[in-house]
């Protein structure tokens, strides 16, 4: 797909098929965190690969819509505070930063293989490092269904250029 049809076509997917993702399009979607930039290229991260149906109840624990589980598979991106890169001027760690766009080029490259994904932040973390039996150098970022799209996009209005640019 081209890349000006992908980042215009991709949307919140908020309903799924019950449909299986194929090997192929999952280790598709999975090679694409491996080519993300991340801080000084020490990929800080692992990504975990939920079998949905078989943790429907967990996950619904972590984050409650029903249109969250309805996808076959779960993908998490945890961030490892221990190897991600920290600027020497105020500590600032980018464990999250970089966990961010892990997910993003997933997201991306799902959708150029017609996947459906959705961006969840509000889950409970706790409970997601519970199930993911996280240690405390180990932060769950993001969660995403990973499937096939059974619903429209919804109408999301964006800024114009003008109203987030600051030229200086």
């Amino acid at each position: 797909m081209d890349f000006d049809k992908v980042i215009n076509e991709r949307y919140s997917v908020r309903g799924y098929l019950d449909k299986e993702v194929s090997e192929e399009d999952l280790n598709y979607v999975l090679e694409a965190a491996t080519i993300a930039p991340t801080g000084v290229n020490n990929q800080p991260f692992k990504v975990y690969v939920i079998d949905a149906k078989k943790n429907k109840d967990v996950l619904n624990e972590i984050y409650s819509p029903d249109w969250f589980t309805q996808a076959p598979i779960v993908l998490a991106v945890v961030g490892l505070k221990d190897k991600a890169w920290t600027r020497k001027y105020d500590d600032y760690n980018i464990v999250d930063i970089d966990a961010t766009i892990v997910m993003d080029h997933m997201i991306l490259a799902a959708t150029n293989r017609g996947l459906g994904t959705c961006y969840i932040g509000a889950f409970k973390p706790e409970k997601a490092r519970e199930f993911l039996d996280l240690d405390d150098n180990e932060v769950p970022v993001l969660f995403t269904p990973l499937g096939y799209p059974d619903a429209e996009p919804r109408d999301t209005p964006r800024k114009s250029i003008d109203e987030f640019t600051v030229y200086i």
